[in-house]
């Protein structure tokens, strides 16, 4: 039997997808598929797609006919196209469509997370949805909410995948001094948020709950790892209203930092499968988080759950842990429990890979 070659599609791509893709690249070459990954520059720099044993094919970020024709380029003599998210998925199936294949490669689209969109952008995004998830030989949603919502956007199948993100392989150590040190939390708790400096992440109701603590002795440190556009924004209301909260940009050394938290905070409008909250669980971290998308899904009982747009809430969960060792011990016991429930790493490659075995007809 000749080798299952599949190419994997990124467009411009959460940390969520990245790293995924990257799982999937190195756990499928170790399998005898032969990968090739089309990303763009500076994805492939951060997740090394050709360490992982993939042929790379630099694709542009933004569309156009010259993006579309790399991607054709890419996909001859591909078995299955996987394309994830629904700036990949939209590119991956113009690409097919003008591509003179007998039979046509069968298309699988992963839905990771959703765009979220207002006025006459909302109505793009549902057209593009739609035409993504019509094409597409299988859709698989990261969440349930995501795969209900491809049906309702014409998904001929859409299916559960629920994406582990690989742990962290370097070893970390709890409530380590050297960590909480160099941030600036020796003597006072320590909170910490991930994930880009955009829109819908909720840091502005963040910075309320941080308003509504500032009367805590010692005052909670609240640090906050990520990039974004928001940043000189944030950074501006936090010099102005004097909150403990410090930003630090993108670190490579998260999980280091997040295992030398008191607790994590997930203040998102919405969410699929969260990497904080992930790496939290799995590290024994106190997470609160708001109940959005797949969080209440992937944490159970192992996490404060608030509504979102609730900063008083939100403080009121913090404070409330920050008041009780004992609930925060019993969250870290019930976060290790419930990451033991998600798929392995292993078992998400293997479903993904039944997935095109079944396409393929192998």
């Amino acid at each position: 039997m000749t080798q299952l070659r599949t190419v994997q599609v990124l467009g411009g791509g959460s940390a969520g997808s990245g790293a995924h893709v990257r799982s999937l690249a190195s756990g499928l070459v170790a399998r005898g598929v032969r990968v090739t990954v089309c990303a763009t520059p500076e994805l492939a720099q951060v997740y090394d797609f050709q360490g992982a044993g993939a042929r790379l094919v630099t694709v542009p970020r933004s569309g156009g006919p010259a993006g579309v024709a790399a991607l054709r380029n890419a996909f001859i003599g591909a078995d299955i196209v996987h394309a994830h998210g629904l700036d990949a998925s939209v590119r991956a199936s113009l690409a097919l469509s003008g591509a003179a294949t007998e039979p046509p490669t069968p298309l699988v689209t992963t839905w990771h997370t959703r765009s979220h969109a207002a006025g006459a952008r909302a109505g793009l995004v549902r057209l593009l949805e739609r035409r993504t998830a019509r094409a597409a030989a299988v859709v698989l949603g990261t969440s349930s909410e995501l795969v209900d919502r491809a049906r309702r956007r014409g998904a001929r199948d859409a299916r559960l995948a629920p994406v582990t993100v690989p742990a962290a392989h370097a070893p970390v150590c709890l409530h380590d001094g050297k960590a909480r040190a160099e941030l600036g939390a020796v003597d006072r708790p320590l909170l910490m948020a991930v994930g880009a400096l955009e829109p819908g992440r909720g840091y502005s109701l963040l910075l309320d709950a941080a308003r509504a603590w500032r009367d805590l002795d010692p005052q909670p440190l609240l640090v906050i790892a990520g990039e974004g556009s928001k940043r000189p924004l944030i950074q501006r209301r936090i010099e102005a209203e004097e909150l403990g909260v410090r930003l630090i940009g993108r670190r490579e050394d998260v999980a280091e930092l997040l295992a030398a938290a008191d607790v994590a905070v997930l203040p998102s409008r919405w969410e699929a499968r969260s990497l904080l909250a992930q790496e939290a669980l799995r590290l024994g971290v106190p997470l609160v988080a708001t109940a959005v998308g797949g969080v209440p899904e992937l944490v159970g009982d192992a996490a404060e759950l608030v509504p979102y747009g609730d900063p008083e809430a939100l403080a009121g969960a913090v404070r409330a842990l920050l008041d009780d060792a004992d609930r925060r011990l019993d969250l870290a016991a019930a976060g290790r429990v419930q990451a033991g429930t998600w798929p392995t790493e292993d078992e998400t490659i293997v479903h993904v890979l039944s997935v095109y075995d079944e396409l393929s007809g192998r």
